[in-house]
């Protein structure tokens, strides 16, 4: 995966602003630590930062190429997984290549069919290239919204980039919030409305959404959505399918000239992508899993985390003969990593959800480059319990934030006078269901579902893919993500939400799928979040965190806040918030790590509220 951005103006001349692109480029370097380089013209600016996977001398960008006696420049992010057969079409179409990446097989596929090459490419990718003959800017988003890309629109032209860090670097780009920023941080967050950057002003191209820019202006279109039809095969035929897209999907992700390797948590997702990639790795395929300091002392079930992953894991291994890597995480480096993973994000995130996984992704680097993950699993397959329990089903509003009415408590008088967050979400949530792609010739049970479906594939997917995405490529690391192959979940979309409820048992149709796969004890393990520290010191360095921002007079916390309340918070260590924050997790120190990252952001990004 690389890091991508650029300058488009049409009132100057781009060649005389390189200082200017270079300390746009340069802050995405943790994203391409291989590799940096820029490209100007006339009009267009292009910056490059590379984490070399496949080809490392023919895949060099920004990379420009005569195509038909016209000019073509493009900046890429991403993996095509079905290169060779969109370069095979192309070569019958009298297109040469002198590599084998994909950056080259991408852009002549523009070259060759304008905007529609997009229906074309399987793959997660974000990319822009530039027409120079015609003077047109095409950005697009891959399907699911797996790889990110943000812009904004100045006096001084349109503005691009991987992350949004790219767009404050440049001298227009001021790193402000207005009212709807606001609303979203406290209404939405660590979720954002898609397409909304929540700083004033920048924006996210969609997933499965183009943006093209010329003289004329900008226009937005969607090139692609999951079709609502009729389903025609059976049960056993249905898990076959599964089965066959899935590990098609894996298998396709695969390819790499670097060493790749899988998550494991001995859950259903990582150990059914680890088993498939292991039937098709020659060596021993590195496995890896997090743990943290004295869990196995500490550690409570609860409804949500039933059970640790060790035993699963270790049935994982055996079976298919894993290199695995126990990677045991220490309470005081999880509190550490809360700073850098905002940095990460721009944005403060998911607490000590995300700083554990930009320490774990740094600890696979050292063995691998690239590695597969299970994520959109649960959103595609329905596996949460929003997807089955009634009082969550059919609660009006984002299932996974019951907490907006004490979110609204904790806001300083003057916002909590002015915001309405409920009412905010509450309108996020009805624009969403409304756009739900559906046949109607749904039944009542099928509407809903295929609702609920949406709504986590537009919300809760995107919040853990830009989790996943900034965490791992902080490190230089290149996670994929064959759960979210847009052929399986085109297939998976109509079949009935009952199967996939199939033996009362959440993504009951994906366990029969794996039976030929998986040991039994993992086939039928019930479902485990992300694994969070139970180490009561982690509570104590974030009530000390915390209350170091509380004497703080100058702290910018205390400007959104209410005091009376963060002292609550304090002395409470995050209990008196009853409900989780956010999702099932988000609660007690993981709260007071929230806030935390919250006084990080305001005051590192020097944020201007308006």
């Amino acid at each position: 995966m690389c890091g991508i951005t650029g300058w488009l103006c049409f009132n100057r001349d781009m060649r005389q602003h390189r200082n200017e692109l270079e300390k746009m480029t340069n802050t995405l370097r943790f994203r391409g630590p291989d590799d940096e380089q820029t490209y100007l013209s006339s009009h267009i600016g292009f910056g490059h930062t590379r984490l070399i996977i496949i080809d490392p001398e023919g895949g060099r960008q920004p990379m420009a190429e005569l195509i038909n006696d016209r000019r073509f420049v493009i900046v890429y992010n991403g993996e095509l997984y079905n290169t060779d057969e969109v370069r095979r079409e192309l070569q019958t179409r009298g297109h040469s290549f002198s590599s084998h990446s994909d950056t080259s097989v991408v852009l002549h596929s523009y070259a060759e069919w304008g905007e529609s090459c997009v229906d074309r490419l399987n793959g997660i990718f974000a990319f822009a290239v530039w027409n120079e003959t015609e003077e047109t800017l095409f950005l697009v988003r891959d399907r699911l919204g797996v790889k990110p890309l943000f812009y904004t629109e100045t006096k001084n032209g349109f503005i691009f980039g991987s992350e949004i860090k790219a767009l404050l670097a440049h001298p227009d780009v001021e790193g402000a919030v207005d009212e709807r920023g606001l609303l979203e941080l406290f209404s939405l967050g660590p979720s954002r409305t898609p397409g909304c950057g929540v700083y004033k002003n920048i924006y996210e191209v969609k997933p499965a959404h183009t943006v093209a820019v010329s003289r004329q202006g900008t226009k937005t279109t969607r090139y692609w959505n999951v079709q609502s039809l009729p389903h025609r095969d059976s049960i056993e035929n249905t898990a076959e399918a599964v089965r066959h897209y899935l590990h098609q999907a894996a298998v396709k992700q695969l390819v790499s000239d670097k060493p790749i390797s899988t998550f494991l948590s001995g859950g259903l997702d990582s150990s059914a992508l680890t088993a498939f990639a292991a039937m098709h790795h020659e060596d021993a395929l590195q496995t890896f899993s997090i743990d943290y300091e004295d869990n196995d002392k500490y550690f409570k079930a609860d409804m949500f985390q039933p059970d640790s992953d060790s035993y699963y894991i270790n049935q994982m291994t055996e079976t298919f003969k894993t290199a695995h890597h126990y990677e045991v995480l220490p309470v005081d480096t999880l509190a550490e990593k809360l700073e850098e993973a905002v940095y990460a994000r721009d944005l403060p995130g998911m607490a000590d959800i995300d700083s554990s996984l930009l320490w774990f992704c740094g600890r696979i680097k050292k063995q691998a480059s690239a590695a597969l993950s299970g994520e959109c699993a649960d959103e595609i397959f329905g596996g949460y319990p929003w997807f089955y329990k009634r009082e969550l089903m059919e609660r009006e509003g984002f299932p996974w934030m019951d907490s907006l009415h004490e979110r609204q408590s904790l806001l300083h008088p003057a916002w909590r006078k002015k915001f309405d967050l409920k009412e905010y979400a509450y309108q996020r949530y009805k624009e969403t269901i409304e756009e739900t792609p559906l046949s109607g010739e749904e039944d009542n049970v099928e509407k809903a579902h295929k609702e609920m479906s949406w709504l986590n594939m537009q919300w809760f997917m995107q919040t853990l893919l830009e989790r996943k995405d900034r965490m791992s490529m902080r490190t230089g690391l290149e996670v994929r993500v064959p759960f979210a192959d847009h052929e399986l979940v085109q297939y998976v979309w109509n079949i009935p939400a009952d199967w996939k409820r199939l033996g009362d048992t959440e993504k009951g149709i994906l366990r029969k799928a794996l039976e030929p796969v998986l040991p039994e004890d993992v086939l039928y393990r019930k479902k485990n979040p992300y694994p969070k520290t139970h180490n009561p010191r982690y509570a104590e360095l974030m009530t000390s965190q915390l209350n170091e921002v509380l004497q703080d007079k100058d702290a910018p916390l205390h400007e959104l806040i209410d005091p009376d309340r963060l002292k609550e918070l304090v002395f409470s260590g995050g209990s008196t918030l009853s409900r989780p924050w956010f999702g099932q997790l988000m609660k007690g120190p993981q709260l007071l790590a929230y806030f935390c990252q919250v006084n990080t952001w305001l005051k590192t990004y020097d944020i201007k509220i308006k």
